[in-house]
């Protein structure tokens, strides 16, 4: 089965702090959990940008010696997962280019909708691309404009972008970072000393030391340099439609998203759900790690013991974001084991923060009975996903969807609950405190245009 790039990932950058690299490297650890495939660190010393990017995780790509290499007091990097793209060195991020009006690195997360069409017009130009990312189109968008003002280039490729995305593009002497005009992706500044940093989560500021100062926002470009910060918009017209998936299962419980924390947040979920979905049972149990905070929501409410009854191997990449079924498959119970003496002849409530293949649910109950459980009763602390994600979540076709095609009774009976619970879209925004998210993947409201050749794929299960 082929299908289109989708990968969530992490950024960081850092200018005018010593050690660039090194802040990097804990960073990019401290956003491990948002990709798990590659990772890569680029850095300037001023004059001359030097990269070192490879397959694994951060603590086995570098060492001492790599990052010694990486001279200089401005870097960015990236951590990387793939689905469809396809895990080969040639799309670990940031790309470094050598090129007239300068050298310049970049790195993305998200998705380009568009990227089918614009790679298509740069090929027929004679451009040559040499990964299958769609983040490359941005560095050909960038030196087609090369010889006028970088920033306004950039705000002209920004233009020509569909999707939800944030970039960081470093030069010598200069980071930029760049969010989609959806406000879509998260993207945040800190300060650290005289110099600035910036990154897909907070938590990466809270490892280093740097204090937050503000969400970058939706379609805005900030240029970092010696003579401080300049804000300029590529979009007069802007939504703020953070991805709901943020606050359910990518970010850090200690991340801030929009002012918002994503432990209370979700800890909130779980209390609406308790409200919505009431179960008769002894017990409750959160899968770990995304789901704990609800689970702890739900047991205060519903006013049942919370107990920890699943056990994870923190030595295991995350399910939801391995490349092949097969692996996901393979992976769940090497992943999770149940504490018998726990679930042993309880009536078990399980909170989980999504239900997307059925995979994880499915294997979870089987597991739970097998050690004892008398019943199982699965709850979920977002809504049923029915739709694919074309903005950067491992979701790529209706067919790969449980609830696309199945109503909850039909689930409940495949995943072998004895019941099963889904959290309103209403309650969602209740429980994060949001006036507005993008819910797509819940009820096919798609905040951007969608390109023909995308959503034919998906429907076709391509």
């Amino acid at each position: 089965m082929t299908c289109e790039i989708h990968e969530e990932c992490g950024v960081f950058g850092v200018f005018n702090a010593k050690h660039a690299a090194e802040l990097s490297y804990y960073a990019l650890h401290a956003m491990q959990h948002r990709g798990q495939e590659g990772c890569g660190i680029v850095a300037s010393d001023g004059e001359t940008l030097r990269g070192h990017r490879n397959l694994g995780l951060v603590k086995e790509v570098f060492d001492q010696k790599q990052l010694d290499r990486l001279v200089g007091n401005n870097a960015i990097g990236h951590v990387r997962y793939a689905t469809c793209g396809g895990s080969n060195h040639s799309n670990i991020q940031p790309f470094l280019y050598y090129h007239s009006t300068g050298d310049f690195a970049l790195c993305h997360n998200g998705n380009i909708v568009n990227s089918r069409l614009l790679r298509e017009m740069f090929e027929k130009a004679g451009s040559i691309f040499q990964s299958t990312s769609d983040s490359e189109i941005l560095a050909h968008l960038i030196t087609k404009r090369a010889y006028g003002k970088r920033t306004d280039a950039l705000l002209e490729a920004c233009r020509q972008l569909e999707g939800g995305f944030a970039f960081l593009v470093l030069t010598k002497d200069k980071l930029y970072a760049m969010r989609d005009r959806y406000g879509l992706r998260p993207l945040s500044l800190g300060k650290m000393g005289d110099g600035y940093v910036v990154a897909s989560e907070t938590c990466a500021f809270d490892v280093i030391g740097a204090e937050f100062i503000r969400d970058i926002k939706p379609g805005e470009l900030i240029k970092i340099t010696s003579e401080g910060i300049e804000s300029s918009f590529y979009q007069e017209e802007r939504l703020n439609k953070m991805c709901a998936m943020e606050y359910i299962y990518f970010s850090r419980p200690d991340s801030d998203i929009n002012g918002i924390n994503i432990h209370l947040s979700r800890k909130a979920a779980g209390r609406q759900l308790a409200k919505e979905c009431p179960c008769v049972a002894d017990i409750v149990i959160g899968v770990p790690d995304s789901s704990l905070s609800a689970a702890n929501g739900y047991s205060e409410v519903s006013g049942l013991p919370l107990e920890t009854g699943l056990i994870k191997n923190k030595y295991m990449g995350r399910t939801f974001i391995e490349p092949s079924q097969e692996l996901r498959e393979r992976g769940v119970k090497m992943k999770l084991s149940p504490i018998r003496s726990v679930v042993k002849d309880k009536r078990v409530v399980v909170i989980d923060d999504s239900i997307v293949r059925g995979t994880t649910s499915r294997q979870i109950v089987q597991m739970l009975r097998e050690h004892g459980a008398k019943e199982v009763h699965m709850r979920i602390a977002s809504p049923e996903m029915i739709a694919p994600c074309f903005y950067g979540v491992d979701t790529s076709t209706y067919e790969e969807l449980i609830s696309a095609g199945n109503s909850v009774e039909k689930v409940r009976e495949i995943i072998g609950a004895d019941s099963l619970g889904f959290l309103s879209k209403e309650g969602l925004l209740k429980a994060v405190g949001a006036s507005d998210l993008c819910m797509a993947c819940f009820d096919s409201k798609y905040p951007t245009p969608l390109f023909e050749d995308i959503t034919k794929a998906n429907k076709d299960g391509k």
